[in-house]
């Protein structure tokens, strides 16, 4: 089936302070040496999206963890590893996508020599919000599944419950449709069996997330 291509790309519900240009490769180079905010110090590098630049499927997390800092790639860390062995249960090829996230920079709090996860505040959110908007702009998938309610409340506006709304279609433009679903780092925090369940939902997301493409 050919691809259609959106006449206005895919909008986020969340204000833009700046509409960037050009390039993928341009926006991951400028992003590089992005000051926009303060977690440009701490962090070892900008984490920007990875993918084909014409994929017909984008998954946005929240922000990078420790592993995914030092290697500059998104969902490379356990979270990662959880998501691409969900993807391959659902029948997706991880090749085929798109996948980056809300915030680009890692922030942690230093415990000893282990670096915890910090989540990003609401200023820290809004300064990478225009990479992630070139992000769509330019790939302007068909499907974009949000992995966690950062990426979600930036999708579709701070009224958005993930726990209420997983797995609805929302119109992100003419030719988008977006769902948000669990983010694979809260399913590691889950105990059982409620860990086993929301790894379920997730799969069942992700498969019909592959089906919208084939209607």
């Amino acid at each position: 089936m050919a691809r259609r291509t959106s006449r206005e790309p895919p909008k986020l519900g969340k204000p833009v302070d700046e509409v960037l240009t050009g390039s993928l490769a341009t926006l991951r180079r400028e992003a590089s040496d992005c000051r926009r905010c303060p977690l440009w110090r701490f962090a070892t590098q900008t984490v920007f999206g990875t993918g084909p630049g014409n994929a017909r499927m984008m998954l946005i997390g929240e922000q990078p963890g420790s592993q995914e800092d030092l290697q500059g790639e998104p969902f490379v860390g356990p979270a990662g590893h959880l998501l691409r062995d969900a993807l391959a249960e659902a029948g997706i090829d991880v090749a085929s996508l798109y996948l980056t996230n809300t915030v680009k920079h890692f922030k942690y709090e230093q415990r000893g020599k282990v670096r915890l996860h910090k989540r990003a505040n609401s200023s820290e959110q809004a300064a990478c919000r225009p990479w992630l908007a070139a992000e769509l702009a330019r790939v302007r998938p068909q499907i974009v599944v949000a992995l966690g309610a950062m990426a979600a409340q930036t999708l579709f506006g701070n009224a958005f419950r993930l726990t209420r709304e997983r797995g609805r279609w929302h119109p992100l433009g003419e030719d988008t449709q977006a769902m948000a679903t669990w983010h694979p780092s809260a399913i590691l925090r889950m105990r059982s069996p409620e860990r086993e369940e929301a790894r379920r939902q997730l799969v069942s997301d992700l498969q019909r997330a592959a089906g919208k493409l084939s209607e």
